[in-house]
């Protein structure tokens, strides 16, 4: 059990900073979230022909892939990596950071927020637009540079926690089955947790699950954030006053967390009407517009991002060294 302890540990340490140096491993092929989607379209097509065409139909054939897809895509992982350790211990050190560095997703996430500043500096308004619409789900084609910062600056917001903290997280209590469980309910919810007229039944149970991974993560993602501000130039404090004033104004109950966070730390405001398949919704700021947002406010935003993860993947590592030398590991 120590063993093990201390080469997951090990793993996601080397996977995060892989990730740092080289980014999202595109090239190999298939990759774990690839699968994923094509686990989910193929259980979606499967189990809509299966139950009835009703609400209730549905709603329980959306609940069974909601189960099954993490299970099944936690399974395999822990699967493989059982059959790794059993026949060396540095064999499953290798297979878990590679599958580590497979679940984080700072550096792409850096990656393609920068592509936005970089339109706007040397290709216009119209391409950014184009990049940022690879980044949200809400309308772009109409948006103003400052519409199209403030969609970006929001984007690694929210995706500090889903994109990094969260799978983290999951890692420190699971190893790198824990991350792909995690990066499964995260790629259903992003896949069938809409509500429109198509997923508004069956992609309910993941969205739902979505938030209750999400409930803790986001949370300490935000906690982490205010911390980071100290040391990556930004206002802790008043992201801090933000953050206490404007968390719950969202119709998710996480995704405030961060992107208040930020709009505090930063001194900009986020959020307000965008513009979703054509129907515009109103939703509430965050922040104050103490000034204008500007295009190095991306770049910002990314180094809020990475001294989140640092800083929390630290503290689990010392809260799990706590663990290890009061006996917590004992196996």
């Amino acid at each position: 059990m120590r063993l093990c302890w201390i080469l997951t540990l090990s793993a996601v340490f080397i996977g995060f900073f892989v990730d740092c140096i080289l980014g999202d491993p595109v090239w190999f092929l298939p990759h774990p979230v690839v699968l994923m989607g094509k686990l989910i379209t193929f259980l979606e097509k499967r189990l809509r022909r299966v139950f009835p065409k009703t609400p209730k139909g549905e709603l329980a054939a959306g609940a069974v892939m909601a189960f099954a897809v993490p299970l099944i895509s936690a399974g395999v992982s822990f699967g493989i990596l059982f059959l790794c350790f059993f026949i060396h211990p540095l064999l499953y050190l290798a297979v878990s950071s590679f599958m580590c560095w497979q679940i984080f997703a700072a550096r792409c996430l850096q990656k393609e927020a920068m592509k936005v500043v970089r339109c706007l500096e040397n290709e216009g308004l119209e391409k950014a637009r184009e990049q940022v619409g690879m980044l949200v789900g809400r309308d772009t084609d109409r948006l103003t540079e400052a519409e199209v910062l403030r969609a970006t600056v929001e984007t690694v917001a929210e995706n500090t926690s889903d994109g990094v903290i969260a799978p983290l997280f999951f890692m420190m209590l699971g190893g790198p089955a824990g991350g792909f469980f995690y990066k499964a309910v995260n790629t259903m919810d992003s896949m069938v947790g809409y509500k429109n007229e198509k997923y508004l039944y069956f992609g309910r149970f993941a969205a739902k699950m979505d938030d209750i991974v999400n409930f803790i993560p986001a949370r300490l993602s935000a906690l982490g954030m205010i911390a980071a501000a100290w040391f990556t130039g930004c206002d802790a404090k008043n992201a801090d006053r933000i953050w206490k004033r404007d968390r719950r104004k969202h119709a998710s109950p996480n995704s405030a967390q961060t992107e208040s966070v930020t709009a505090g730390a930063l001194h900009i405001r986020l959020g307000g009407p965008a513009s979703y398949f054509g129907v515009l919704h109103d939703k509430p700021t965050l922040g104050d517009p103490d000034r204008e947002i500007e295009r190095a406010d991306v770049g910002k935003s990314c180094r809020l991002m990475y001294g989140t993860t640092v800083f929390w993947l630290l503290l689990f590592t010392l809260m799990s060294l706590g663990l290890f030398l009061t006996g917590g590991f004992s196996i």
